[in-house]
């Protein structure tokens, strides 16, 4: 007889290897499936028919007929800052434009004073309390911006905060340097000379740290051009560093071909998108990732180009872009219900969005994303009977049991 555990009840970091049964792949529903896990890895995954006797014996975990997904990756959020920016949202509801309230002194600089204000230890704190959310819907990796320190000494401090938050919660975490974020005051009107700080101080010193794992700027009217922008993608470029973008958020700045040429893992936001900025990204492979949190918030109107992104074949991601201003949002399912009902995508587009196309925007595709054998375990047991619910729903939390990096991080055996 072999041995049959329970799933735990909640924040375990049992090991998750064995033999796990009762499960419907989203890819194949209607057949039950299983997954071995070994030494934290995948060794297995398949139809149960089709398990090999020797792996019967194995311990095992039984999933009551839970549908099963992929590890959801998060690859777009700015998760580490202090303060908080709900008196900007009334501002926008009386009618202030983004730009408007950028230039009264909030937006992204507000948020900049409250993160420099902050120790390291209360960074963490809080942020730690944000990630939970996110975890306990089923995030297995997240991408973590700084941006909101404009000095060496504040984006060190928001760069490690994202690494300790790895290491305490188990959960893959990719760190963007987004020095070039805003200018700060102490540089009003020498966005030259900050570029400078950014390019020859602040990204080597950060790198050579170990603390950045990518680099972004947020090309934009109110914040850098693409002149800047390049000079930032060529310091990363001499360090061997991959590059992303916001792009396209507010006006159609060339960002995204521009990124493309310098082999970006993703452009973002996008919604003023050309369709010389989606032929360049199809060529570079890079990533299309929507944000429709920040849309929404924006009460936007400008939708992104989904029709001539799919029609060239460009891989889109979805994600929370969780920030103070203009996303605060800590779901993202949520995301991928507004993905389907704002931008029209399909529920195996949205659940792609925040899957193998959020994990290819991370560089990650090696790792996460998919269920495939040799990859880390990374996986979501759903109490779902079809995919289109993890959409469908929005205000619950339909998780079973998140298995991440190799272990069993949160589960419930009840249905």
């Amino acid at each position: 007889m072999h041995a049959m555990t329970t799933l735990p009840t909640f924040d375990t970091l049992a090991a998750a290897d064995g033999l796990w049964t009762g499960l419907r792949l989203a890819t194949d529903p209607n057949v039950e499936s299983a997954i071995v896990v070994a030494q934290g890895h995948v060794d297995w995954v398949g139809p149960r028919s089709a398990l090999p006797l020797a792996l019967h014996a194995l311990p095992q975990h039984h999933g009551g007929d839970a549908l099963v997904t992929p590890g959801l990756v998060d690859c777009h959020t700015h998760l580490v800052y202090g303060g908080q920016r709900a008196h900007e949202f009334a501002l926008r509801l009386a009618g202030a434009s983004y730009e408007e309230v950028a230039k009264a002194g909030g937006g992204i600089v507000s948020t900049v004073r409250a993160t420099r204000e902050a120790s390291e230890d209360a960074l963490f704190e809080a942020a730690s309390a944000r990630l939970r959310n996110l975890l306990d819907e089923g995030v297995c990796a997240i991408e973590i911006k700084s941006g909101y320190g404009l000095t060496l000494a504040h984006e060190r401090k928001q760069l490690r905060v994202a690494r300790r938050l790895a290491q305490a919660h188990g959960v893959t975490v990719r760190t963007t340097f987004l020095g070039a974020h805003a200018l700060p005051p102490e540089y009003a009107g020498r966005s030259g000379d900050y570029i400078d700080l950014v390019c020859r101080e602040m990204l080597p010193a950060l790198a050579a740290e170990g603390l950045v794992d990518a680099v972004d700027v947020f090309c934009e009217r109110i914040a850098f051009s693409l002149a800047e922008t390049e000079r930032v993608f060529q310091a990363a470029q001499a360090l061997g560093l991959p590059v992303k973008l916001h792009a396209e958020q507010l006006s159609d700045m060339g960002g995204a071909a521009l990124a493309a040429r310098y082999g970006a893992l993703s452009c973002d936001h996008i919604e003023h998108l050309s369709q010389a900025g989606i032929d360049a990204m199809r060529e570079a492979g890079t990533v299309a990732v929507l944000l429709p949190g920040a849309y929404y918030t924006l009460r936007d109107t400008q939708l992104p180009p989904i029709a001539a992104l799919r029609a060239a074949g460009v891989p889109m991601a979805v994600s929370t872009d969780h920030n103070p201003g203009t996303s605060p949002a800590l779901s993202l399912l949520l995301m991928v219900n507004m993905a389907c009902t704002l931008f029209r995508l399909t529920v195996p587009e949205a659940l792609a969005g925040v899957t193998v196309h959020a994990a290819r925007a991370l560089g990650l595709q090696a790792t996460h994303g998919a269920i495939a054998t040799g990859m880390p375990a990374n996986f979501v047991l759903w109490n779902v009977r079809e995919a289109a619910e993890l959409a469908y729903w929005f205000g619950q939390r339909p998780v079973r049991c998140v298995v991440r990096q190799g272990r069993i991080a949160a589960g419930s055996a009840g249905a």
